[in-house]
C-alpha cells in the first residue's frame, strides 16, 4: 500500500511538470496582453508632464502680475523664492492651487473681486505655497 502511494505521487507530479513544460510560452504571452503597453505609459507620462508644466506656468503667470508682485512687496515676501517653490509642490497640490488661480481670476475679471480681495486671495495662495513646501 505504502509503495503504490508513493508512485502514485510521482506518477502525478511527472504528469503536472510535463504539463507545464509542453504548453507553448506563446499560450502565456497571450494570458499578458491585458497589460498596458509601453507606448500608452509612455504617452500618459508626456500628457502628465505637459500638464504639469501648464500648471506651473499659469501659477507662475498668476505671481508674476502687478496685483501679486505688489502684495507680495507689502508683506515683503519674496517673489522669486515663491515661484520656485511652485515647482516643488506635487501633482494634486499643484492642480488644485491651479483651479483657484484660475477661479480667482475669472472671478476678478467678471468684476465680482475689488483689488483688495484679490490681494487677500494672492497671499493666500503665497501662504498656501509657503506652507506645503515648508511642510517636506
Amino acid at each position: 500500500m505504502r509503495f503504490a502511494w508513493r508512485q502514485s505521487a510521482r506518477v502525478v507530479t511527472a504528469v503536472v511538470l510535463a504539463t507545464i513544460f509542453a504548453v507553448p510560452q506563446s499560450l502565456l504571452a497571450q494570458a499578458t496582453n491585458h497589460l498596458v503597453s509601453p507606448s500608452d505609459l509612455h504617452q500618459a507620462a508626456i500628457a502628465a508632464t505637459q500638464a504639469r508644466q501648464q500648471n506651473i506656468a499659469k501659477v507662475r503667470e498668476f505671481l508674476s502680475s502687478p496685483q501679486a508682485q505688489q502684495a507680495m512687496k507689502s508683506t515683503r515676501i519674496d517673489a522669486e523664492q515663491v515661484k520656485g517653490a511652485v515647482a516643488s509642490l506635487n501633482d494634486s497640490e499643484l492642480a488644485e492651487l491651479t483651479s483657484r488661480v484660475q477661479k480667482a481670476q475669472a472671478d476678478f475679471a467678471a468684476g465680482n473681486f475689488s483689488d483688495r480681495d484679490l490681494i487677500l486671495i494672492i497671499l493666500a495662495v503665497v501662504a498656501l505655497v509657503l506652507i506645503i513646501v515648508a511642510v517636506r
